[in-house]
This record gives structure tokens, C-alpha cells and sequence, in this order.
């Protein structure tokens, strides 16, 4: 079972969208149960391209939240560098 980490940027996205959107009461548990399926499912996410080339993206638990995450498959532990809107123009995506 993979160990799941976020990193200081990530927690300072999340707490971001937090000041800036009206998330549901129950959403950092949400988020929470959607990082827990990265624990068993490290690969889950799509791979990105890009400046974002060595890492994943997961949808959830709300349709317009990427999780962007690293997996380092020697150490099994899933780094989550970022959580981003999706609507916004900035968002992380697979493209090239």
C-alpha cells in the first residue's frame, strides 16, 4: 500500500480554494477519501504532459478538482504537488 504525502504547495492550493470557494462542509473529508484510493491505486491517475510530464492527474471527489501527484515506485509513495480548478486557465492538463 502506497503512502500518501501531500507537499507544502499542494496544502497551500487546497487551503486556497478553500478562502476563494464555497466548499461543502464535509469537503476535506471528501478530498481525503479521494487521496485514500491513490494508497491502492498509485497509477490511477492519467500522465500528463508537459511541465507537468512526470506526474499524474486524478478527477475527484468533485468534478472540477485535479489532483496532481508524483508516484515513486521504489519508495511506493504518492506526492501530491498540486490541486488545481479545473475551470480556470492555469489548470494542469494532459495536453502537449
Amino acid at each position: 500500500m502506497a503512502r500518501v504525502e501531500l507537499t507544502g504547495l499542494a496544502q497551500e492550493d487546497l487551503d486556497r480554494l478553500y478562502e476563494t470557494l464555497s466548499l461543502p462542509a464535509d469537503a476535506r473529508e471528501r478530498i481525503l477519501r479521494s487521496l485514500r484510493t491513490l494508497e491502492d491505486f498509485p497509477k490511477a491517475g492519467k500522465l500528463l504532459a508537459g511541465v507537468w510530464r512526470d506526474c499524474r492527474a486524478l478527477i475527484g471527489p468533485f468534478g472540477w478538482l485535479i489532483v496532481v501527484y508524483t508516484y515513486v515506485e521504489k519508495d511506493d509513495r504518492v506526492i501530491v504537488v498540486a490541486f488545481h480548478d479545473a475551470r480556470t486557465s492555469n489548470a494542469a492538463t494532459g495536453g502537449r
